[in-house]
């Protein structure tokens, strides 16, 4: 029987709780000074809760984060049967990698830099996805920042795009509505009733113009945005409350920004374009045996 685990780092300026299921980030603390801490993502008080958990919270999503639409997956000039749910694969199928366990390879507590080392054997045909994938997840902490990398390998063609479906809350608030949020995106993807990509690419306006950093209101989220290239944060983040500030780095192509109607949080899904698969003008999804894959995500908190 495989027994659920919990992994506590923690340095200076943050403290993290992690569980070996779902790789799930459980709990981060900024330290505020003076013996105060903030808490800065919404998390379950007892690991056993997280079994139940319906929103993937803090969780490795995968094999494919987001959504790919359709019953297989083409590829390879095979068709492969997926996992769906009227026709979508919601973050990997059925179960995905947010609900399975994984293997705790190493825990560091050196100095400022502590980690904790994750993996998990993909095995061929999970929830359709072809290839035996192995997969790699370190959460680092370095000084007031946390890196959340993710690396795989697979011995045969197949699509990956992992994130992690951390939901960030700043300050004590009941909502979010007063954050002020700056992204370095000025073009989205167009998504149908069923968010799934429609292949259009618009322009950021109205709502979704956050070029400039303003406050989200009641705006609800559930939205892909192109990243600029080389134009770092991607995202920013700031409650004028806690005064906390929250800048996001990373080396992928898009940022799902999600604000779920059930609770108060907010996610940045650092990922390749949804639905990649099955649009041609979409940044390729594609793992070839011998590449690696790499997403490195950086989440840096400070006080401005």
């Amino acid at each position: 029987m495989l027994l659920l685990e919990q992994i506590t780092i923690k340095n200076s300026h943050l403290e993290l709780k992690a569980l070996n299921y779902g790789a799930v980030l459980q709990a981060l603390q900024f330290h505020t000074g003076a013996g105060k801490n903030q808490d800065l993502v919404v998390g379950l008080d007892q690991p056993r809760d997280y079994l139940e958990d319906q929103y993937s919270l803090g969780a490795c999503v995968g094999r494919y984060a987001g959504r790919i639409s359709g019953e297989t997956l083409q590829l390879s000039g095979s068709s492969f049967p997926m996992n769906h749910t009227n026709g979508i694969v919601l973050h990997g199928g059925t179960k995905g990698l947010a609900k399975r366990y994984w293997k705790i390879e190493a825990v560091s507590q050196a100095g400022e830099e502590p980690s904790i080392h994750f993996s998990y054997h993909s095995p061929h045909l999970e929830e359709g996805f072809p290839g035996n994938v192995s997969i790699h997840l370190w959460y680092i902490l370095q000084k007031n920042s946390l890196l959340i990398r993710h690396k795989a390998t697979s011995d045969q063609p197949t699509v990956l795009n992992l994130t992690n479906h951390t939901y960030f809350k700043i300050d004590d608030e009941a909502g979010i509505e007063h954050y002020e949020m700056c992204l370095n995106s000025r073009r989205m993807l167009e998504t149908d009733e069923d968010l799934i990509p429609t292949g259009a690419i618009l322009e950021n306006t109205g709502i979704y113009d956050f070029s400039r950093r303003k406050t989200l209101g009641n705006i609800k989220l559930d939205t892909p945005f192109i990243l600029e290239k080389g134009v770092e944060p991607a995202a920013e983040l700031i409650s004028g409350i806690s005064g906390i500030r929250l800048r996001v780095h990373t080396n992928q192509p898009a940022v799902i920004v999600y604000t779920p109607e059930t609770f108060a949080g907010i996610c940045f899904e650092t990922q390749n374009y949804p639905d990649a698969p099955n649009h041609p003008n979409f940044p390729s999804a594609v793992l070839l045996p011998g590449n690696t894959y790499l997403n490195e995500s950086l989440f840096t908190f400070d006080r401005p």
